[in-house]
């Protein structure tokens, strides 16, 4: 059975159904949750930047780490394949380590790539991204997040 029909997603767009997914994760109370620990988030945090700065694989936009997944608007320097490779396969193994699960899944093998075909699309998957934690529940605003690009310290 096709995904979109299991989850009762038939006839969305795909950008629609992205949109359903993710508020279904917003409000996921079962499951992995590690990204809320502030140790696992900063090592999300930590490789997005080096992966940008010192791999060169990338130029950032807009980012946040949710309780439970991650979104990312980034301009790939790299093939996809493999800056997700390094960028998922070091936090998996490193975030497993904390957690004492070494040589278990961490990340969920698919994930969701989009390309931005405009400026007006550009800057609506930044609003979207940087404010998913206020939708979430997580901030009053997005620039309260910690984990977030849009995270402004006081």
């Amino acid at each position: 059975m096709p995904p979109n029909r299991y989850l009762g997603l038939d006839g969305l767009t795909s950008g629609q159904a992205f949109v359903w997914i993710d508020r279904y994760l917003d409000r996921a109370r079962h499951g992995p949750g590690w990204l809320r620990r502030d140790d696992i988030a900063q090592l999300v945090v930590d490789a997005l930047q080096f992966g940008e700065q010192r791999l060169e694989q990338y130029q950032r936009h807009a980012w946040v780490v949710m309780p439970n997944h991650v979104h990312l608007l980034l301009t790939p320097l790299v093939p996809a394949s493999r800056l997700q490779k390094s960028l998922k396969g070091f936090t998996a193994r490193e975030a497993n380590k904390i957690l004492g699960r070494t040589g278990e899944p961490f990340w969920q093998r698919e994930s969701y790539d989009h390309w931005a075909r405009n400026e007006k699309e550009f800057q609506r998957i930044v609003t979207y991204i940087e404010n998913n934690p206020v939708t979430a529940g997580l901030a009053a605003r997005a620039e309260d997040y910690r984990w977030s690009s849009a995270y402004k310290p006081a």
